[in-house]
């Protein structure tokens, strides 16, 4: 049967792009939904002001009445014009393991590229890294982790025969928490913590926590500008990350570190892993999902790091090693095994070689791929 393409257009075609997901991956269990009332306020250009800045397009693939895949294209004109790039970007594709309607979804967002005038594709890529960025290559044994990717095996096999490869990796580490602080990192924990001149602060309530999400965020603008696929946080984004994520978080696992003026320097926020509530409550946070997420959060083994940075004047100063030692020890007070680096570029390797310093190992890898046009 004959492999249709048809962008999205009314609420019923929207609500079959999001669900579609559920339904190749019914039998992935390592597969996590997304949170159902996000999605719905994410790909609504009344809802996300990403859209604003950005050409875009949803489609669906039929073969006959019935949908078989989606993918969504974007052209990020600011990011384009930040970096001096005139790309296309795909993301969100998901099919079940059929070449014909891969390759009908790929081209068609190619077509619309090219169509604007763009002389690359590169994806899976979103809005910004926030989104979930890569094709997973390693890793598929693993449980997913929120934020990422969790494509099929043929995914990325498909996406090659197409003719893109590789532009850029990123890894991620598991760190099993170590019984005692290595000697190293405690010397210098120790002199940092003589420093009068900042001051560790640590969170024990939402409430405590709220002033500073936008000096942290505003923080992590500085420190990541000159990472790929970053895209600054606007004020009117950081009001809605913090409303769509601060529920979600324990006070107890975000660190900070004061400047003698109160000025946010250096910060790290993290979260025991709420994987398993997520599909416990099928992607469903009301009426009851959200108790079945934070009970999922409260027994996990297992610390999710999200965002973390320092201000540039304040680098190799060892703030990193008080930051990771404070972390370290309320997860290992809580119960937490091990850690879950989330993304790191793969060209970052002043990162990657301190995580390995603490005996982290590569056990994820997702793939940013490229095509000419």
């Amino acid at each position: 049967m004959e492999v249709k393409i048809k962008e999205v257009s009314s609420k019923k075609e929207l609500r079959e792009f999001i669900y579609l997901p559920a339904r190749i991956h019914k039998d992935h269990k390592n597969w996590v939904p997304p949170i159902y009332m996000d999605e719905w306020v994410f790909f609504d250009p009344k809802k996300n002001k990403s859209f604003d800045f950005c050409d875009t397009t949803l489609a669906l693939a039929y073969r006959g009445e019935e949908v078989v895949g989606r993918i969504m294209g974007i052209i990020h004109h600011k990011y384009n014009e930040l970096h001096g790039e005139n790309d296309g970007r795909f993301c969100f594709m998901e099919t079940y393991e059929d070449p014909e309607v891969f390759h009908a979804l790929i081209s068609y967002v190619e077509n619309w590229a090219k169509e604007k005038g763009k002389d690359r594709m590169v994806g899976p890529l979103g809005f910004s890294d926030k989104d979930p960025q890569g094709f997973m290559v390693e890793g598929f044994e693993n449980p997913i982790v929120l934020a990422t990717n969790a494509n099929l095996p043929y995914m990325p096999r498909l996406l090659e025969q197409e003719g893109y490869t590789k532009k850029v990796d990123c890894v991620v580490y598991k760190l099993v928490i170590p019984e005692k602080i290595p000697e190293f990192y405690q010397r210098i924990y120790e002199r940092v913590s003589k420093r009068d001149d900042i001051q560790l602060l640590e969170f024990k309530s939402k409430r405590q926590l709220k002033p500073y999400i936008k000096p942290l965020l505003k923080l992590l603008n500085e420190t990541f500008k000159d990472i790929y696929a970053f895209v600054p946080f606007e004020e009117y984004e950081m009001e809605d990350f913090a409303n769509r994520y601060i529920f979600l978080l324990d006070p107890n696992f975000i660190k900070a570190i004061l400047d003698k003026n109160g000025e946010v320097i250096a910060f790290i926020v993290s979260l025991p892993d709420i994987s398993e509530g997520i599909k416990a409550s099928k992607g469903k946070i009301l009426p009851w999902g959200i108790f079945k997420i934070i009970a999922a959060r409260n027994r996990s083994k297992q610390l999710d790091l999200l965002l973390g940075g320092i201000k540039k004047e304040y680098r190799g100063q060892g703030l990193d090693v008080m930051l990771g030692v404070k972390l370290m020890e309320t997860a290992k007070n809580k119960g937490i095994e091990y850690i879950d680096t989330h993304l790191i570029l793969e060209t970052n390797t002043q990162m990657r070689m301190e995580v390995e310093k603490m005996g982290g190992v590569i056990y994820k890898r997702f793939r940013i791929f490229q095509k000419p046009l």
